[in-house]
Order: structure tokens, then sequence, then C-alpha cells
């Protein structure tokens, strides 16, 4: 649902079909932002909403501070998309809005099926999910029947349930190295840049599914290390989803939860950071004083299309999260078949995060010894 919304944007994404790339299209549309009188009527009738309807409000990351602030304020959460649904799936609210991409709510739906998910913008998509349709990807698995089929949080239920195992970023080296020492060749999807990444610290036998992130597939290399040029104190911050010479540089590679470590625990008052902007609320919230600067995503060669934020998810704002409150619409629906097959795969990593020790807490993952040289979660 939008409500006072600019016009759409076109937004093209990698969609990768029988072994090349191809550029599709989606759109997005951002709300307009609202008056500070307006912000403060707005964030008051969904605390209201959220109390007098027995529901929580999960956002990620990534959303906008206002409803980041007015997760935490109203007793939900701000984190990664799996503790979201975690954290929704233990909360005792009857119904979750899930301020994020539609897979998020689709996750959290899967974990919670006798609750209501609603989510405030129904087209808020991700380009990995789109990049990895289930018609595509169930050919490509039928045609590796060989391999362990590993996929990525950022994928439709439908994608979830063709899978073995799906992984956050927390988890995925300790099991694709769990698997490896079991003999077994991956399948990986959607990400290439993480599975790249993960081939390459695991040694594993990994074929790619060639999606990207539409954000962190934009930042640039040569960009980055003029901009340490400039900055030659700062310690950089890369999430994994980058790509490869971006990654080579950074002084932490993970994701959202332990960026957000990273950025605490550095000897350093000034980073640079290479994952959607929509982070940078939080950076600065738990680190007054630190400087946080924008890896580059343009230069000489390019404009910069994403610009650092998913435009999807900026698709959350205050008007539609209270209009679906209100209304009840956006609501997630997933075929029961489907929703039954996609949470065996997210069961056995969340068994064997509990055998390994791995565990997680509100919006940070905490890593016993059993699991050295991870990431944080997506």
């Amino acid at each position: 649902m939008n409500t006072a919304t600019e016009e759409r944007k076109v937004i093209d994404f990698d969609l990768p079909k029988f072994g090349k790339i191809s550029t599709a299209h989606a759109w997005a549309s951002v709300p307009n932002e609202p008056s500070q009188a307006e912000r403060a009527e707005l964030k008051a009738a969904i605390a209201a909403e959220l109390k007098a309807r027995d529901a929580a409000l999960v956002a990620h990351y990534y959303v906008h501070p206002d409803l980041q602030d007015l997760a935490e304020e109203t007793g939900g959460i701000v984190s990664d998309s799996l503790e979201m649904a975690r954290f929704g799936r233990d909360h005792p609210a009857k119904t979750l809005v899930v301020a994020g991409v539609r897979f998020m709510g689709e996750t959290a739906k899967i974990l919670s099926p006798d609750k209501r998910v609603l989510v405030p913008e129904m087209e808020a998509n991700c380009s990995l999910d789109l990049g990895c349709p289930i018609e595509d990807f169930a050919t490509f698995c039928d045609q590796h029947p060989d391999r362990t089929v590993v996929v990525y949080a950022n994928t439709s239920a439908a994608v979830k349930a063709r899978a073995d195992w799906m992984v956050t970023s927390s988890i995925a080296l300790p099991i694709v190295r769990h698997l490896k020492e079991q003999g077994k060749k991956i399948l990986w999807a959607p990400d290439r840049h993480l599975g790249g990444y993960i081939a390459e610290q695991t040694g594993a036998d990994m074929l790619m599914w060639q999606g990207s992130c539409i954000v962190h597939d934009e930042f640039k290399g040569f960009e980055l290390a003029e901009l340490k040029k400039q900055h030659p104190r700062a310690k950089v911050l890369v999430h994994p989803e980058s790509p490869r010479e971006v990654v080579a540089m950074a002084d932490v590679v993970g994701s959202t939860s332990q960026i957000l470590k990273g950025a605490r625990e550095l000897d350093a008052t000034e980073f640079i950071v290479a994952t959607d902007n929509g982070m940078m609320h939080k950076l600065r919230a738990q680190n007054p004083g630190k400087v946080f600067i924008e890896a580059p995503t343009s230069g000489k060669s390019a404009t910069c299309k994403s610009c650092a934020h998913c435009p999807w998810m900026a698709m959350n704002g205050l008007r539609n999260t209270l209009a679906v409150l209100k209304s009840g619409t956006n609501e997630i629906h997933i075929d029961p078949a489907i929703a039954t097959r996609a949470k065996l795969p997210i069961d056995r990593m969340l068994d064997f995060a509990v055998k390994a020790g791995i565990t997680a807490s509100r919006g940070a993952a905490a890593v016993s010894s059993a699991q050295t040289g991870g990431i944080g979660p997506a």
C-alpha cells in the first residue's frame, strides 16, 4: 500500500538465466517525508494501534530511522532478517508488522504460521529475491542433483522450500565447513559475491547462482582505495555481499551485527562503511563521537543507481505502517505446503546453531568459540 508517494522509479537488477546474466527491471517508490508535527502524530498513532491490536513492530536496520526508533520504543526490535523472524516467533503478540522487504515478512510467517504478519509495502522487494525466480532456480537444481542446495535468507519462501539448508551470514561459514567435511558439493544461491567469499574461506566446492544485491554490488574498489588515502586512520567495515576487491580492503567483513560490533570494539574513531546507509542511524546512535563515512558507490566511470540505500527498504514509512495496522491489508499469505517445506531448511540451520553453540541476542550475534572468523547475520 502506498500513500503520499513520489513517482515510481525503475530499478535494474541482475537476472541469471542459462549461464548468462541479463538485466531485468522492477520499480520502487519512496514515501514523502512527513513534517515534524505529522511525524510525531504518526508515531503516537502507530504506538496506540500496536497496543490496541496486540501487535509488535519488527524493523530491519536498513529502514527509515523513524521506524527503527519506534520499533524499540514500543517493545519491538531492530535487527537482521532472521532475528526479526525469531523475535516475532517468540513474542506473545498476535500480529507482527514487519518493516523491511517482502522475504522478511515471508520468513516471519514461516516461523509464526498462526500469527498475522503485515508489511507496510507489499511491493517492497529485494534484487536477490527477484533475481532468483523459483522456476529457473528449480531447473538449475534439477540439473545438479548431486549437490546440496544452500540458500541465503534473501530468497522467497518457494526457493527456501527447494533448499536443503537456509543460512544467514552468521552461520554460513560453519555450515559450509560442516558440509565440506561430510564430502558434500554445494549449490549456492543467490548472491555470487557472498558465495565467493564463503568458498574462499572454506575451500568448499560451490556452484554459484549469479545474483547480486543492487546496493552492495555498487561499491567500488578503486574509489574505496582513494577514500582510504584521504582517511588513513579509518577502519573499513564491509558487507560480504560486496565485490571481492572491496572485501579485500576490509578491516571487518560482516553483516549488520558484526559491523555494529566492529564499530564498537575496534580501536578507531573513524570508519568507512560499505553497506546500506540505513545502518548509519544505529552506528551513530551506538557510537557517539565516532565518524562514519559512506563507502563510494560511484566514481569517474559510473554514477550510482542505489547510491548505498535499498530503494525497496525506503518504501517503508510511517504513513503506510499506520495504514496497514488500521486496515489489516498487506497481510502475508504463503501456501501451507510451501511454508511447511520452507521451514525445514530454516529449522535445520537453527538446530545446527544450537549444537554448535552459536546463539543470537536481540539485534546482535553472540558467537561462541565454536565459530571463528565468522560474519554477522544478514
